[in-house]
């Protein structure tokens, strides 16, 4: 995988939709969620043809601020996991992502204040619509020993979320997938936000 990634997320479909593509243009990643789902079951296809998964990702309960979200590739071995930190991600979004069974990594948005900026403004008719235009949430993934590795920005759009993921810091092939994934994750957890 070379980075940047560029992530697509379309926002205008009954169906959200998540396109990734590596620095080269060449696709990563597809994801179509179901339309009705009590518990989050995600897909992870290589393109948009959704002819083979490539890797999934679970809930571990219906709807918790703690709930954990298994990663797993096509043959069920599990890679990782994603977990938001409770209570905590309401001021700043918060998680935990495990590489294997280890706590290798924690995801924090940057700016508390974008944060409150958007859920107050995006809760005004046809005013919250332009948030996601003029609100860029970024999140910072660090290293639990300390050190950034990733930094994942959101870019001005109107019709789609678009951000790109740039690797800060050195990552293992298993790390760059793990992270890849946790990110893919998070994105959909903070949809309703621009």
């Amino acid at each position: 995988m070379s980075f940047p990634l560029d992530v697509r997320f379309k926002i205008l479909t009954l169906i959200p939709q998540l396109y990734i593509h590596d620095a080269s243009g060449r696709p990563v990643g597809y994801v179509r969620k179901k339309f009705w789902a009590f518990k989050e079951d995600v897909t992870v296809f290589q393109d948009d043809t959704m002819s083979a998964p490539l890797y999934r990702i679970n809930a571990d309960r219906v709807i918790d601020f703690r709930a954990s979200y298994s990663l797993s590739d096509s043959n069920g071995r599990r890679l990782g996991a994603v977990r938001r930190k409770g209570a905590r991600s309401l001021w700043r979004a918060t998680y935990e992502v495990l590489v294997g069974e280890t706590h290798t990594f924690t995801v924090t948005e940057q700016s508390v204040l974008v944060r409150f900026l958007d859920l107050l403004i995006g809760e005004i008719p046809l005013i919250g619509l332009l948030t996601g235009y003029f609100l860029n949430p970024a999140y910072v993934l660090a290293r639990a020993g300390g050190g950034d590795a990733v930094l994942m920005t959101k870019r001005r759009a109107l019709l789609e979320s678009n951000f790109k993921i740039e690797k800060t810091g050195q990552l293992s092939e298993d790390e760059q997938l793990v992270v890849t994934l946790a990110l893919m994750m998070i994105i959909f957890l903070e949809r309703s936000r621009g």
